[in-house]
């Protein structure tokens, strides 16, 4: 791993902790090839059940991508680090395991496109979501791909083509975080959220995490098809049996992930 990015398991939960406070959390390709590492540590950990993704400080979540170092220049440097970090939304996105953004403070270009591969948003209240790359003549392309996938298409040509800051109000009503929480209920509502998750089958939610990846611009008889064959899949499972057999004797069931 890297300074840049912080890893650490406890409690079946992951966590995955961006460490650049001082530029603002931006993304260097340093970091976006460790969040890659870190997830690819998690996945394979049998220990870890949910993934958090969090930030250091409040002043922002992420800024985006370093200019610097993720984004060539005009005379032609390397587009090494856009594909760095296609390749790490494509990661978070399609990954197995649920992952939870802690949105503590300001997220913003490339930061907004990282807090949206994640499954759960929980973002402190009074924080600001926008996408401004039209400040600085080009657009937030591969963001879009997130944006398109999570609010509507008027809503998603606003914040592309304005760059215009969203509260969170406004940016729960559109769909683009789970909740917006207070401040002072923020680290509860996030700590109870992931024991929550770590507390669920995890096969069961890799099951779900598949088969809701799929059903995107699927045809509604095909998708009712397609979950109904996961679902068969799914009470295979020894999970499955064992959360059947809690319910019956009314206990609190043991998922071994299998």
């Amino acid at each position: 791993m890297t300074d840049l990015l912080l890893y650490e398991v406890k409690d079946g939960v992951a966590y995955l902790t961006l460490n650049r406070a001082e530029r603002r959390n931006a993304l260097t390709q340093e970091m976006m090839a460790g969040i890659v590492e870190g997830l690819d540590l998690a996945e394979a950990d049998e220990a870890v059940r949910v993934v958090c993704l969090g930030a250091v400080g409040d002043k922002a979540f992420c800024a985006g991508a370093d200019l610097g170092s993720a984004i060539p220049s005009a005379e032609g440097s390397s587009g090494g680090g856009m594909q760095n970090y296609a390749n790490m939304l494509k990661k978070l996105a399609n990954f197995p395991k649920p992952v939870l953004a802690k949105v503590n403070g300001p997220s913003l270009a490339g930061g907004l496109g990282l807090m949206l591969a994640c499954d759960i948003i929980i973002a402190k209240q009074g924080v600001f979501f926008s996408a401004p790359e039209v400040n600085i003549g080009i657009f937030p392309f591969m963001v879009g791909a997130m944006l398109w996938r999570d609010v509507a298409w008027k809503k998603a040509m606003d914040l592309a083509l304005t760059g215009r800051r969203v509260g969170t109000a406004e940016a729960d009503a559109m769909g683009l975080i789970s909740r917006a929480v207070p401040a002072d209920e923020f680290e509860e509502e996030v700590a109870g959220t992931l024991a929550t998750l770590a507390r669920y089958s995890p096969i069961g939610m890799r099951l779900g995490k598949e088969a809701y990846l799929k059903l995107q611009g699927m045809p509604l008889n095909e998708a009712l098809d397609d979950l109904c064959l996961a679902l068969g899949e799914s009470v295979q499972t020894e999970d499955a049996q064992e959360g059947l057999k809690a319910f019956q004797e009314k206990r609190q069931p043991v998922f071994k992930g299998k």
